[in-house]
């Protein structure tokens, strides 16, 4: 199979007044040099839009930089604008052979870093020859490149020709490089690096004595923290990109970060204009994101697409003409906004084998008001239904979001009495299997990004409570919360459900395969192919065996069955418990901010606005 995306076949361009300033001073090369053989060719999603402007929007600090992903984000394969295919990108095009077991790359010649140095296969080989095999540098092979507890083996063909190869079927290689390969998982997961930049840092062309001196007088205590600080394109204006626009000034200590365009970018559009059409980006860093949606509502942002929080929604959109703004509702593929997740892991055997118990997590499941939820906490946008897939999955099955879903106090008593539950304490509250009063706590650390989850989980406490389970919450940092929830001491933690489009790319929602969606050992003996942690057993087990069948299992048809089948057996279970979900992220745009799509699925696992072309965006004056 391969992918041919219709080139531009004139050779006559347009590029940015700025840019055609610095050809006729003699400090740029013309655009046609500039431009590789075959530029992608990106339709706009309005119309043709105008060189210039600013874009303006805000981010939290340095520990907001994942904003930056979908904007930046150049795989050599990427989602389509619906989000549900795959397209050509730096590869100009593919061929899976072998039954899955190859894909071959062919790039697009003639494309060149922002500082006009040719991009070649040594650029993917560098990645994988002196970064994922250097133990510095990368401690474990990235999981999605690694099959039958084999990695990848990746191989140059010529200059412009690279292949991958696996031991087995590697059936969402692709759809992984769309996500992973745009930097989801941060730099070590980005496929293309600039070898000619970043070879001075390395102890293999540069001698590693001389490296130690370089880090410690840049105040680094190691070679390879100097590399990655030198790598991150994010915050250093010294390291060449492809991306649209690159960074001019570092992010620390700035009240604004700024970028700017990308002199060799290597798209156009249909008639021949190079992209970007915006000259800058400017990124306010502010402190919290009550912040963001102030400097929204004054229409002081061209176009914010995170941090807009859905309770600020009513007023936002009250204030759309007087802020000269439009508020638009993108919607998700989150199964649930705010899930709950028993530690099936937990320390204490008792509370393990009741957290084990199917017919606790169903008591607490029938416990829920998610009509409540909905219109208390998400001002009836969402909507109620369990962690599960969403309508437009491959994998969905009729009726699968209302399991366990309704609101039937009665039902969940008599669950949580069959799961051992039955004996209480004087004060109506029920005690543990061993006699011993139960005591639950829920952990989470706030983030305004799913929704109010404080006000949700105090009415699921309220709801648990009424129900004979006395149950308190506590909230933390994001630092101690990732730790918590990647031990066996938390006992039940909050998260969004999500991926609910595409669930069986990386599928952490489904069955236990990373160590923070609620049972950390578990998951440590999957990914570790059962070198560490605990193997688990009934359909837990069943749902690993099985997503292995999936990955192996060439036929379309078949496979389709088989993740029907998944999808299903992780439902069933409620390993993660569901309130509402689909609630919808409000975006805010300048009504003279064009070519965003009214309508996009807002999607971590789709880079949130990066299939939408942020490079074919601009300013109408």
């Amino acid at each position: 199979m391969s992918l041919v995306p219709s080139g531009y076949t004139q050779k006559k361009y347009s590029e940015a007044p700025m840019l055609a300033d610095l050809v006729k001073a003699g400090k740029l090369p013309s655009v046609e040099k500039r431009l590789p053989d075959n530029p992608l060719v990106v339709e706009p999603v309005e119309e043709v839009g105008k060189y210039g402007g600013t874009w303006r929007f805000a981010m939290l600090g340095p520990g907001d930089i994942s904003i930056y992903t979908p904007i930046f984000a150049e795989p050599l394969v990427k989602w389509n604008r619906v989000g549900n295919g795959v397209i050509p990108n730096v590869a100009e095009k593919y061929e899976v052979k072998r039954g899955e077991k190859e894909v071959i790359f062919y790039l697009r010649k003639g494309i060149k870093w922002s500082d006009g140095t040719p991009l070649t296969a040594d650029d993917i080989m560098f990645w994988y020859e002196d970064i994922l095999q250097n133990k510095e540098l990368s401690p474990s092979f990235p999981s999605w490149l690694v099959i039958a507890d084999t990695p990848v083996k990746i191989k140059k063909i010529d200059d412009y020709t690279v292949s991958f190869t696996f031991k087995e079927p590697n059936v969402v290689f692709l759809e992984n490089i769309c996500f992973q390969g745009g930097g989801s998982s941060g730099l070590l997961s980005i496929m293309i690096h600039p070898k000619h930049y970043l070879k001075q840092f390395h102890p293999k062309y540069t001698p590693k004595e001389q490296l130690e001196k370089t880090a410690k007088d840049m105040g680094f205590n190691t070679w390879y923290a100097l590399f990655w600080n030198r790598a991150d394109f994010y915050t250093n204006p010294d390291c060449p990109v492809i991306s649209s626009w690159r960074v001019t000034t570092p992010l620390a200590g700035k009240s604004v970060h700024t970028l700017e365009r990308n002199p060799y970018y290597w798209k156009v559009d249909p008639v021949g204009n190079q992209l970007p059409y915006i000259d800058r980006i400017a990124a306010s860093v502010v402190e919290n994101a009550e912040v963001v949606n102030m400097k929204a509502l004054s229409g002081e942002l061209d176009f914010q697409f995170k941090h807009i929080t859905l309770d600020n929604y009513p007023l936002l959109k009250e204030s759309e003409a007087k802020g000269g703004y439009n508020v638009l509702l993108w919607p998700t593929a989150l199964g649930s906004n705010c899930a709950f997740m028993p530690n099936l892991n937990h320390k204490d055997p008792v509370l393990r084998k009741l957290f084990q118990n199917k017919n606790f997590r169903i008591g607490l499941s029938y416990a829920i008001n998610r009509d409540e939820i909905n219109k208390l906490c998400y001002l009836g946008l969402a909507q109620p239904r369990q962690a599960t897939v969403v309508k437009e999955c491959p994998y969905y099955t009729p009726g699968l979001e209302n399991l366990y879903a309704e609101y039937d106090p009665k039902k969940a008593n008599e669950y949580l009495d069959k799961a051992g539950l039955s004996k209480r304490d004087k004060d109506g509250y029920r005690l543990r299997p061993d006699g011993k009063p139960l005591q639950l706590t829920i952990e989470y650390t706030p983030t305004g990004e799913f929704g109010p989850w404080t006000d949700v989980i105090e009415l699921v406490t309220k709801y648990w409570n009424a129900v004979g389970l006395r149950v308190a919450y506590k909230s933390m940092d994001r630092a101690l919360y990732d730790i918590r929830r990647a031990s066996t001491e938390f006992e039940i933690m909050v998260w969004a459900w999500g991926r609910g489009l595409t669930p069986l790319i990386q599928p952490i929602f489904i069955f236990p395969v990373i160590t923070t969606t609620g049972a950390p050992l578990y998951a440590q003996w999957y990914s570790s192919g059962g070198k560490t942690g605990e193997k688990p057993t009934g359909d837990i087990l069943r749902a690993m065996y099985t997503y292995n069948r999936f990955m192996r299992t060439i036929d379309p048809e078949e496979r389709l069955k088989i993740g029907k089948e998944l999808v299903k057996l992780s439902t069933e279970n409620v390993w993660s418990i569901g309130t509402v979900g689909l609630a919808p992220t409000p975006l805010v745009i300048r009504k003279n901010f064009k070519n965003v799509p009214q309508k996009s699925f807002y999607e971590w696992l789709l880079l949130q606005i990066s299939n939408t072309s942020p490079e074919q965006y601009f300013i109408k004056e």
